[in-house]
């Protein structure tokens, strides 16, 4: 079992030490997982980088979570705030969109898109003769809506929400008297991705 030498990781110490508080041998860890004792002693010296195979049978044995091992080498997730006054709005015929999460490439993998919908008495959106690839769920924040799905019509009230596959024809109805507000997710982004 070739071993790749100078490693990037090291997390020897901590194999180890687990090793050890178990009072468990050099040897007898080595018999056990089927490598030799001295890769062993240079793996927790941090003389070599274990194969993925080698590792998984050391945690197996030891009984550690590999997620302990590597949690010192997680990579800080970015974080994207879009204020207030920096959304995205657009108005398309009776419907305001405003963008609340920041703008992405539709083709990345699980891309969304979350808008806040304000969709005036009377007013709707959707297609009641095409769907779309992707998926939509819905929050209602105020008003009355009528969902009209492929050949059935869905009532949806304050707080009410609602998922579906955008391949079937869809249509969002305000059908109450005053503004309808709710915000809605889009997977893939449509509305401002320009798709």
């Amino acid at each position: 079992m070739a071993e790749r030498k100078g490693t990037a990781y090291r997390f020897g110490e901590k194999i180890r030490r687990i090793r050890e508080r178990q009072k468990i041998t050099l040897r007898t860890l080595s018999d056990a997982i089927g490598v030799s004792s001295s890769l062993l002693s240079q793996i927790e010296n941090n003389h070599v980088s274990p194969s993925m195979d080698t590792l998984l049978a050391i945690t197996d044995e030891l009984q550690i979570d590999p997620e302990y091992l590597f949690r010192d080498y997680r990579k800080p997730r970015q974080v994207k705030i879009v204020h207030k006054e920096d959304r995205n709005r657009m108005m398309l015929e009776q419907v305001s969109y405003a963008q609340l999460s920041p703008p992405v490439d539709a083709r990345e993998d699980f891309a969304f898109e979350v808008l806040e919908l304000s969709i005036d008495a009377g007013g709707s959106r959707g297609s009641e003769q095409f769907g779309h690839p992707g998926r939509e769920m819905g929050i209602i924040l105020e008003g009355e809506a009528s969902l009209a799905y492929g050949s059935k019509t869905y009532t949806l009230g304050t707080e009410d929400s609602v998922s579906f596959s955008s391949r079937v024809p869809h249509t969002l109805h305000n059908s109450g008297e005053k503004t309808l507000k709710a915000i809605w997710i889009v997977s893939p982004p449509r509305i401002f991705s320009g798709e």
